[in-house]
């Protein structure tokens, strides 16, 4: 009995290539109703890029009771929300909390990504970027985006 090498340019290796990494508009199926302002494509890439260099910096919260305390103390930033997170009631107070603090806000499609962005292998519901001066210029561009966004109705 002998092995039939697969193809590597057949259909099963092409799938098994795209199952790795699942794009933009396919997280979005998994979103919550209550995921609004949603990030597009681009903000979203922003938004990570932003966070991996927070972390370099140790200038993020990660973790819904750790945002929360920091929020209560009065503490600023850009709130990133995973709008996937299941049950909703985890965390919807969050966007309520920073509605009164005027704090701004923002979804981003799926939480394992924003885990990973954060350098976790655990995937994160909500992770708070602080501003530094090593990364203000990226800061500063997704926070200008971020309150661009249409307020949630």
């Amino acid at each position: 009995m002998t092995k039939i090498k697969a193809d590597p340019d057949g259909p099963e290796a092409q799938a098994d290539a795209c199952c790795g990494e699942r794009t933009y508009h396919e997280l979005l199926v998994n979103l919550n109703p209550i995921a609004q302002p949603l990030a597009s494509r681009r903000l979203t890439r922003k938004l990570y890029k932003c966070i991996k260099k927070a972390v370099k910096q140790k200038q993020i919260r990660r973790g819904v009771k750790e945002v929360q305390k920091f929020i209560n103390k009065g503490e600023k930033g850009i709130m990133v929300l995973a709008g996937d997170t299941l049950p909703i009631e985890v965390y919807c107070h969050l966007p309520v909390m920073c509605e009164d603090r005027n704090l701004p806000y923002v979804y981003i499609p799926s939480k394992t990504d924003l885990g990973a962005a954060a350098g976790s292998k655990r995937p994160t519901c909500v992770i708070m970027v602080k501003p530094h001066v090593e990364y203000q210029e990226a800061y500063d561009e997704c926070l200008e985006e971020v309150q661009a966004l249409p307020p949630p109705m």
